[in-house]
């Protein structure tokens, strides 16, 4: 493969992830990664500075998707509509590649302290975006902060239930995250 060819970015994710999941995360080397992918290890660079990045391919554009959701929800709508807005945007970008990486991406980060660490940044980044987008809707910080870590925990158990689901199935992952960010709500009601 030449290393112009398209879809060398999603290749080098899937090709990471399934090495990680083979062999561990810390045996995993960027040439195994670059090779199983077939592009060069300067191709490899040139979309990710390391192979830790490669978990969190796409964040920034996730954090974007959350945040124009939330930015765009009807001025009346309550921080956790906005919310709901905002999963809604974020996860029409999710296709059948998320669906299918999910499992094998889940195995990679519990075998790797290093991974969890990772995984953990993305998702303070991304309750960081949602936070920041529901301030700026005039929802003050502690109730923004509140819903936009149920924002996340919402997407990450509703992304879960959906790539562990029926993969020949054609549902999409928003119904899973906003059924999760109803039940996240239904719990925090009774707390009291």
């Amino acid at each position: 493969m030449g290393r112009w060819e398209p879809g060398a970015r999603e290749r080098l994710v899937v090709a990471a992830v399934d090495l990680f999941t083979e062999q561990g995360y810390d045996a995993t080397t960027v040439a195994q990664i670059a090779e199983r992918a077939g592009v060069t290890k300067s191709t490899f660079f040139r979309h990710f500075p390391d192979k830790r990045e490669l978990l969190v391919a796409g964040q920034e554009m996730l954090s974007r998707l959350l945040a124009e959701g939330i930015a765009e929800a009807p001025a009346d709508a309550s921080p956790l509509a906005a919310v709901a807005a905002g999963l809604e945007r974020a996860s029409a970008a999710m296709g059948p590649m998320n669906r299918q990486l999910g499992p094998r991406l889940k195995a990679a980060i519990a075998a790797s302290a290093e991974l969890q660490e990772r995984d953990a940044l993305k998702s303070v980044s991304l309750a960081a975006a949602m936070t920041a987008a529901l301030v700026a809707r005039g929802v003050p910080d502690p109730t923004a902060a509140l819903a936009g870590e149920l924002g996340v925990l919402a997407f990450k158990r509703g992304y879960a239930d959906w790539s562990e689901g029926d993969h020949d199935a054609n549902d999409e992952l928003a119904p899973y995250a906003l059924a999760a960010l109803d039940e996240l709500r239904a719990a925090s009601a009774s707390l009291g």
